[in-house]
């Protein structure tokens, strides 16, 4: 299967990751007002836990969409995609690790390693904007972590940011798909 190829199948299979991005921003906020309201503890764990659940819900979002929520099973990106799950663990790990030492950086690094697993989504839907969405979640991470705004406010941004992306992927998305069923 040639690269542009599998992007492409990458991309009309799971909607270019807008549900992802969607369901990730949801519960990134979720985990901000946890967090502000209940504990820091309970907010680690809103988003560990509502993290596990972000690809299910996103399968079947992308199925309203009409999408079928899997790859071709030829595709090569689909190995990229797995792989990008381990440094995911790496960087849950070390933010855990981080956590019980200093309880403020859990946010701001889980936001670092998020956006680090976006800039492999830029290859696996040759999507540039991935690219901007992970840039600015390790920026507002960084920025979070090294100053004196609350890591509760950053988690809350971070959510924002990729709810706002998420419609814009989604919006990509659907021109691609109408400009595709035009042609044919």
């Amino acid at each position: 299967m040639q690269f542009l190829l599998a992007q492409k199948d990458m991309r009309m299979s799971y909607a270019s990751g807008a549900a992802g991005l969607f369901f990730s921003g949801i519960i990134w906020i979720t985990a901000a007002f946890v967090a502000s309201l209940v504990s820091i503890d309970k907010g680690v764990l809103t988003l560990f836990i509502g993290g596990m659940f972000i690809h299910p819900l996103s399968i079947l979002l992308v199925k309203l969409f009409k999408c079928t929520g899997k790859h071709d099973k030829d595709n090569p990106l689909g190995q990229l995609a797995i792989e990008s799950i381990f440094l995911l663990f790496i960087g849950i790990f070390i933010a855990f690790i981080t956590f019980n030492i200093q309880s403020y950086l859990f946010f701001p690094i889980m936001l670092m390693v998020i956006g680090g697993r976006y800039l492999i989504f830029s290859t696996l839907y040759g999507l540039r904007v991935y690219w901007l969405i992970g840039g600015s979640l390790v920026i507002l991470g960084g920025i979070v972590s090294y100053s004196i705004i609350p890591s509760i406010f950053g988690a809350l941004i971070g959510g924002i940011i990729e709810i706002i992306f998420a419609y814009y992927v989604g919006y990509l998305f659907r021109s691609e798909r109408h400009s595709l069923q035009a042609m044919s």
